[in-house]
């Protein structure tokens, strides 16, 4: 498990470790830093998975497209460099990147592996000395990131093969894709629900859209003599299958989020923004206390949200005992200058209290039922 990100001069932080659990919550005010520690993350995956020799980190890839080198360096403190450093089973890595301002990747100037501080060697495999953290670059590698802009209800579904597109992909495009072509793995025991028919992936996925949407049901079908499925869905028992673009924009939108934690090994990494969109707010609860269970299966969750209902499900999954408390990282950002520490970290217990809540920390309800009480 990765236990630490470290960040310097990278985007929006002069400085940043921020320690990580097997799930950490990342929540604040807009623009603070929150999607910045998901991107650096990304950054690694990307390089490793599309350029697996590569000598640069590239800042513009299938996964996410970050401008240039002066978008990704800090512009108050940083001049033409930033590093990345991770904790991995306490073993620290740390890179430090360079590049010209108008440049679109960035050198590799030094690094740290296995305590072994080093000038950039001439030759890498996957960002690293070779044959260095196998572990490690296996996990950054096959990642899975899911941005806030996932796509919509299609009329069909692209094909891919597993080798180009294991991963449901960062706006979910391979999400089906992914169902049809692991449809008959089972999935891990933790995570299956008994009420399904079997522990297949299809099954499963099936089941678990059902705690979200009561009565749905899927239905993936190839297209005869084309690289492509359909996707058919149900919310009641007494109708046929709809296109997508008639069962309700919130199903499409979960579908990604359910494929991808039930499809993921142990160990593997899950990048999520904002799980909650489109969700109703019992969804979101729901949304919160599946995170917990696939963090608790082993599966590594990092979630940037805006919700209280996705902070309070995952509080309920541990005070239920089904994630222990110190299990789970929850940190606060806010605005760079305007507050003396940049990150907060609320600690959680097992009851599922929060010992400090910070100005602007999931308190907007409680300002506004202050406000129509007349106490504010």
């Amino acid at each position: 498990m990765i236990s630490q990100l470290d960040l310097r001069h990278f985007k929006c932080f002069e400085l940043l470790h921020l320690p990580l659990r097997p799930l950490t919550l990342l929540s604040g005010t807009n623009a603070s830093g929150k999607s910045s520690v998901l991107q650096a993350l990304v950054l690694l995956h990307q390089t490793m998975r599309e350029h697996e020799w590569s000598l640069r980190l590239i800042l513009n890839g299938e996964a996410i497209q970050l401008g240039t080198v002066s978008d990704v360096v800090d512009k108050v403190h940083g001049r033409h460099s930033c590093e990345i450093g991770l904790v991995d089973e306490e073993t620290r890595y740390q890179w430090t990147f360079e590049g010209e301002r108008s440049e679109m990747s960035m050198t590799i100037k030094h690094i740290v592996a296995d305590s072994d501080e080093m000038d950039a060697p001439t030759q890498f495999r996957y960002l690293l000395p070779p044959d260095t953290a196998p572990s490690l670059s296996a996990r950054l590698r096959d990642l899975t990131y899911l941005t806030a802009e996932r796509v919509g209800p299609r009329e069909m579904y692209k094909m891919h093969d597993l080798q180009v597109a294991p991963v449901v992909g960062p706006s979910g495009e391979y999400a089906v894709s992914v169902l049809y072509a692991k449809r008959d793995e089972h999935v891990h025991e933790a995570l299956a629900l008994p009420d399904a028919s079997s522990a297949s992936l299809q099954q499963q996925v099936e089941a678990r859209m059902r705690t979200f949407f009561p009565e749905c049901r899927l239905k993936v079908a190839p297209v005869p003599h084309a690289n492509a499925v359909t996707l058919g869905l149900r919310t009641s028992d007494d109708t046929d299958f709809h296109r997508p673009i008639h069962a309700g924009f919130g199903i499409t939108q979960v579908l990604p989020i359910v494929v991808a934690a039930l499809s993921a090994s142990r160990e593997n990494l899950l990048l999520i923004e904002n799980p909650e969109v489109h969700l109703h707010p019992a969804g979101q609860a729901r949304m919160g206390q599946f995170l917990a269970e696939v963090a608790q299966a082993g599966v590594q969750v990092i979630l940037e949200t805006h919700s209280d209902h996705i902070l309070n499900g995952i509080r309920r999954a541990v005070r239920a005992g089904r994630l222990p408390a110190d299990q789970v990282s929850i940190h606060f950002f806010q605005s760079r200058g305007a507050h003396e520490s940049q990150v907060m970290s609320p600690v959680l217990d097992d009851t599922g209290n929060i010992d400090a809540w910070p100005e602007g920390f999931f308190d907007q309800f409680d300002k506004d039922m202050n406000y129509f009480a007349g106490w504010d």
